[in-house]
C-alpha cells in the first residue's frame, strides 16, 4: 500500500476545510458534509475554530484512494498561524494549494508558493468556488502563471462558472491543447517533436511526462472545482495517487524523524505526532532526542484506513450508497476509496510505525515540536518563515492565577515553539512573541477553554535586535581583583556577517581548558547575549575568547575536594556575563528593529491618497509602476497598513509583506526591561549570584 502525506494549503477564506470535508465525503468516508458555517468540520476541533470559521492547528486524517493511503494535513490559512504551516512542510510529499476562483492569487499565496518552490515540493492547485458569482476561472489561471512565474497545466475546462451548474469537464485523454508547451521546457524529447512538428504525442506519453515533472515541481497542474458541490473533486483525487508521489524511505534504514505536532492526552500525558522518514521504530524503542537526552517509546498509533467491500462506508458497506441515510448529494468515491481515521479517535497500536507513515506517539516526555527522532531527517528543523515580530505582556485576571498561568503558557509553547515566553520576577510580568494580532485571541480562548484561566493582553510592541557598534574586549583574571571566581576569562566582541548570529571563536589553545570549562563559556555568551546592552538579544556577532585559565583540583590531605582551592563550572558560568558584557558594552550597539518589504496592487487613481499614508507610516517606495507600488516598512506600522489600506483603495487593494532585514532604529533606541541578575550592575549581579551560590 503506498503512503501519501498530503498538505492542504491556501490563503484565508478559499475553502480548503470544505475541501478537506468533501474529499472525505468523496472518499466514502462521512455520510454528510460538515459546514465551517455550522462548525460541525471533521478537522477543526478546537472550540475557537469552530467560532471563527478558521483552521488554526494542522489536523490529520487518513483516507484509501485505490491503493493509496492519503494522510491529509488541513493546514491553517490565516498568516497569524503560519508557524503551523511551517512545521507540518517538513512531512509533506505532496501539496494541495487551494485559489479561490473568485478572489484569486492572494498575498498569502505568494508567501506560500515560494517556501514551496524553495524546498521542491510537488504541488498540485485546486481552483475552487467555480460555482460562486463572480467566478473567473480563466482569469485566475492567467494569474497563477502570471503572478507565480509558474508552469501550469490546467486539467480541464469549466462549464457555468459562477452557477449553481458549473462544472468541470476535464480534457479528452487527460491532456490540454498547451500541455506540450509546457512539458517540453523540460523534456527533450518532447520538445524536439514539438519543433519538428512530426505525429501528435500520445496521451499517454504526455500523462507520463507530466506525472514524471509533477513529482519533480518542475510543473503544477490546475484542477477546478467546488467543495460545495463537489464539482471536479473526483479529478482532483484521481490526480493525488497520479500526479503526486509516494513517501520513501527504508524499512530497514536508521529511524529518522520529526515531531511536527504536539497534544495532551485526557491525563495530561504528552502525545507526539510524528513523521518517519527512514526506518522502523516499535514499541520499547529508545531514542535520541536534541540535547543528548533518551526517550523510550512506550505506545504507537498509527490512523486505520477501512473501505475494502463490505466494510462501513465502503461500497455496499454499511453507511455505503446502498445504505446511506437521506443526506446531501455527495461525490462518487474512486474505486477503493475508504474511511478516513484520526489517530486521537482510530489509531490502532501497532507496535510498530515504518518509514513514509505517520503515527503519534507516548512516552517522549521531553520532546518539543519540530524535534527530530534519531538521525536528522531532510529540511526537519529549518524555519522556512520569518520569526515572530511582535511582543506582548500577557496578565491574569486573577493575580493568584499567576502560577497557573505560567504553567499553562509553558505547555502551549510545546505545543508552538515560536511562542517565546520572558518571565519578569521583578515585576511579575509574562511576555509572549507573536506573528499577529489574531494570536491573542487565540491563546486567550486556549487558555480559558483548557486552563479555566482569563487573561488580558497589553498592546503588542515591535521585538528590535542589537548588533555590534565596534570592537570591544574585556578580561578578568584569576586571583586578580576585582575578579572574585576562580577562573580567568577574556573576550572579544566585533560585528559579524549579516544573518551569522553569534558565532563563537578561539584565540587560545585547545589544551589550556578543560573541555567542560570551554563548552560553558560557549554557552553561557551564548544565553548572556539574549539580552544587549539595552535589552535586546544581540545578533550578527563574533565572540573569540582570548584568554583563560584556571585552578586544578586541589584536595586536604584527608582527600577532601577543597572548592575554595579548585575551579569549577559554575565560576566561568558566573564570570562570563561578565566579560562579555563589559566586551560590549565597550564595542556599543546599535539597536535594530525588523523591517518588512512589501507588495502593493491597487487602482491607479488610489496611489495619490495612499503615497502620503504610507510616508507617515515611514514606508519607503522603491518601485512604482501603475497600479503597483514596492518598497519597505518598518514591521510595527505593517498592522496599521493592512487596517487604513481597505478605505483607502475602495475594498480593492492588496497587501503583500514579508519580513526582510533589520536597519538601525530612526530616533531614540527603545530598551527592554532587563530579566534576572544585570551584569550591567556589577555590586548587584554579584550580590545576587554569590547569594545563589
Amino acid at each position: 500500500m503506498r503512503t501519501l502525506n498530503l498538505g492542504i494549503l491556501a490563503h484565508v477564506d478559499a475553502g480548503k476545510t470544505s475541501l478537506t470535508e468533501r474529499l472525505l465525503l468523496a472518499a466514502g468516508a462521512i455520510d454528510e458534509l460538515g459546514s465551517v458555517d455550522d462548525g460541525s468540520t471533521r478537522t477543526d476541533t478546537l472550540d475557537l475554530e469552530r467560532r471563527r470559521g478558521i483552521t488554526i492547528k494542522s489536523a490529520v486524517v487518513s483516507f484509501a484512494v485505490g491503493d493509496t493511503t492519503v494522510n491529509l494535513i488541513d493546514t491553517p490559512g490565516h498568516p497569524d498561524f503560519i508557524a503551523e504551516v511551517e512545521r507540518v512542510l517538513n512531512v509533506l510529499d505532496g501539496v494541495v494549494l487551494v485559489v479561490s476562483a473568485v478572489e484569486g492569487v492572494q498575498a498569502q499565496t505568494r508567501v506560500l508558493m515560494r517556501t514551496l518552490r524553495r524546498l521542491g515540493i510537488p504541488t498540485l492547485f485546486f481552483v475552487n468556488k467555480i460555482d460562486r458569482r463572480g467566478a473567473r476561472p480563466r482569469g485566475v489561471l492567467a494569474e497563477l502563471a502570471a503572478r507565480l512565474a509558474l508552469p501550469v497545466a490546467a486539467m480541464g475546462e469549466v462549464t457555468g462558472a459562477g452557477t449553481a451548474r458549473a462544472a468541470f469537464r476535464p480534457f479528452d485523454g487527460g491532456c490540454g491543447p498547451e500541455l506540450i508547451d509546457v512539458l517540453a521546457l523540460h523534456d527533450d524529447a518532447l520538445l524536439a517533436a514539438y519543433v519538428e512538428g512530426g505525429p501528435p504525442v500520445p496521451p499517454a506519453r504526455l500523462r507520463a511526462a507530466l506525472a514524471e515533472q509533477t513529482r519533480r515541481a518542475l510543473v503544477h497542474p490546475v484542477f477546478f472545482g467546488s467543495a460545495i458541490t463537489g464539482a471536479g473533486v473526483a479529478e482532483l483525487m484521481a490526480g493525488l495517487r497520479e500526479l503526486l508521489p509516494a513517501a520513501g524511505g527504508d524499512p530497514e534504514g536508521p529511524v529518522s524523524g520529526a515531531v511536527f505536532k504536539i497534544e495532551r492526552g485526557p491525563a495530561g500525558e504528552k502525545l507526539a505526532y510524528a513523521r518517519l522518514f527512514s526506518g522502523t521504530l516499535r514499541v520499547r524503542d529508545r531514542l535520541r532526542l536534541p540535547g543528548g537526552t533518551e526517550a523510550r517509546v512506550t505506545a504507537i498509533e498509527v490512523p486505520s484506513v477501512s473501505g475494502a467491500p463490505g466494510a462501513p462506508g465502503a461500497p455496499g458497506g454499511p453507511g455505503g450508497p446502498a445504505h446511506r441515510r437521506p443526506g446531501p448529494a455527495r461525490t462518487p468515491h474512486p474505486p477503493g476509496a475508504g474511511r478516513p481515521s484520526r489517530p486521537s479517535d482510530a489509531g490502532r497500536p501497532p507496535g510498530a510505525v515504518a518509514a513514509g507513515q505517520i503515527a503519534r506517539l507516548r512516552g517522549l516526555d521531553a520532546v518539543r515540536v519540530g524535534d527530530p527522532l534519531g538521525e536528522p531527517p531532510p529540511r526537519a528543523g529549518t524555519g522556512h518563515f520569518a520569526p515572530p515580530t511582535l511582543e506582548t505582556v500577557v496578565s491574569p485576571a486573577r493575580p493568584a492565577d499567576r502560577g497557573a498561568l505560567l504553567l499553562a503558557l509553558t505547555r502551549l509553547a510545546e505545543q508552538d515553539p515560536l511562542i517565546g515566553l520572558r518571565q519578569d520576577d521583578a515585576r511579575g510580568e509574562i511576555s509572549l512573541t507573536l506573528y499577529g494580532e489574531v494570536q491573542k485571541e487565540v491563546i486567550q480562548a486556549t487558555l480559558l477553554d483548557e486552563a479555566g484561566l482569563e487573561v488580558t493582553f497589553r498592546e503588542s510592541t515591535t521585538i528590535c535586535v542589537e548588533r555590534p557598534a565596534g570592537t570591544g574586549a574585556a578580561a578578568e583574571l584569576i586571583g586578580k581583583p576585582p575578579n572574585p571566581f576562580l577562573a580567568t576569562v577574556g573576550l572579544r566582541v566585533e560585528p559579524g556577517p549579516p544573518g551569522g548570529g553569534v558565532r563563537f571563536r578561539l584565540e587560545v589553545e585547545l589544551g589550556s581548558l578543560p573541555h567542560a570549562f570551554m563548552r560553558t563559556i560557549e554557552e553561557t555568551v551564548h544565553d548572556t547575549l539574549r539580552q544587549g546592552l539595552r535589552g535586546w538579544q544581540v545578533i550578527d556577532c563574533v565572540v573569540t575568547l582570548t584568554h583563560s585559565g584556571y585552578w586544578a583540583r586541589q584536595s586536604h590531605s584527608g582527600g577532601v575536594f577543597d572548592k575554595s582551592m579548585s575551579s569549577t563550572a559554575g565560576d566561568f558560568r558566573n564570570l562570563t556575563p561578565l566579560v562579555v558584557l563589559e566586551a560590549l558594552r565597550r564595542a556599543g550597539t546599535v539597536v535594530c528593529e525588523p523591517v518588512h518589504r512589501f507588495t502593493l496592487e491597487l487602482p491607479a487613481d488610489t496611489a495619490g491618497e495612499v503615497l502620503p499614508v504610507l510616508a507617515r507610516l515611514g514606508a519607503v517606495p522603491r518601485r512604482q509602476d501603475r497600479g503597483l507600488i514596492e518598497g519597505e516598512i518598518p514591521a510595527a506600522r505593517v498592522h496599521e497598513l493592512g487596517q487604513r489600506l481597505p478605505g483607502l483603495t475602495r475594498g480593492e487593494g492588496v497587501l503583500e509583506t514579508a519580513f526582510d532585514r533589520y536597519r538601525p532604529v530612526r530616533g531614540p533606541a527603545p530598551a527592554r526591561p532587563r530579566l534576572g541578575p544585570d551584569p550591567l550592575d556589577r555590586k548587584e549581579y554579584l550580590l545576587r549570584v554569590q547569594r545563589r551560590v
